[in-house]
């Protein structure tokens, strides 16, 4: 508690880092009881000093309505402030709303630039959503190999949804030469990760032999996972396997 002591007495004095940690502090109950009205209070005299994580974390509790009503323009405001300093999050999150209307009128082609911004400095995030973009023709001509280019970068950093979206595009041939035995890897990394229409498409290669041994115990083993998460097709494949063993049990008898 010492610390929010002498954060409280700097923050005072309009110690920029202070005020932003305070905010900090509060939002997250930490020392003190979380309070986020007081976050909001700290997070914007910081923010208006021009405090990139602060104007971040201010457009983060705006978004959320944390402190402040939700659904508040300000969420924009302040994320487009940090973004132009550079905040990948930032720029992210900005992507999204400007792709999906969220405060603003939807605009792809500003989505667009915000992706590729947050995507070129690395983050995964940003870069399967501009794989997206490529991917649907959102805000730019469809390109596959240029989305197949972006999910492959976010695979790698072990996203689980690049990761299937890349076992699909190595399954049918889109953007990439149809290779099943790949489809397989990026399933199986999604799925491990319980990804739930991993781990039905990964059934259903196992379960017809599709680049990977014909298996239907390792088959049944991933539509059961996926069935447990919900996955109506994955059910479907359950109690069609079981309805099916059934009849041959009850054939062997008659």
């Amino acid at each position: 508690k010492t610390a929010v002591k002498w954060y409280t007495l700097a923050a005072g004095q309009g110690h920029v880092n202070a005020q932003n940690n305070l905010g900090v502090i509060y939002n997250e109950g930490v020392y003190v009881l979380e309070n986020q009205k007081t976050a909001v209070k700290w997070y914007t005299l910081a923010a208006e000093q021009g405090d990139v994580e602060a104007q971040y974390n201010l457009g983060l509790m705006c978004d959320n309505g944390e402190g402040i009503p939700e659904g508040d323009k300000t969420a924009v405001y302040w994320y487009t402030m940090a973004a132009e300093q550079g905040h990948i999050s930032a720029q992210n999150n900005l992507g999204a709303i400007y792709n999906e209307g969220v405060y603003v009128p939807e605009n792809q082609k500003t989505a667009l630039k915000w992706y590729t911004l947050a995507a070129e400095k690395g983050d995964a995030i940003a870069q399967f959503n501009l794989g997206g973009m490529y991917d649907g023709g959102q805000g730019v001509p469809e390109n596959d190999k240029t989305a197949v280019k972006w999910y492959i970068k976010a695979a790698e950093q072990g996203l689980a949804d690049a990761q299937y979206n890349l076992g699909v595009m190595y399954r049918i041939g889109e953007g990439v030469t149809e290779n099943q035995k790949t489809a397989a890897k990026w399933y199986t990394l999604a799925a491990e990760q319980g990804h739930t229409f991993a781990q039905y498409s990964l059934g259903v290669m196992y379960a017809n032999g599709e680049g990977v041994p014909e298996n239907y115990e390792i088959a049944a083993k991933w539509y059961t996972l996926s069935s447990e998460q919900g996955d109506a097709d994955a059910q479907y494949n359950q109690g069609d396997e079981i309805n099916n063993s059934k009849s041959v049990l009850e054939d062997a008898k008659t």
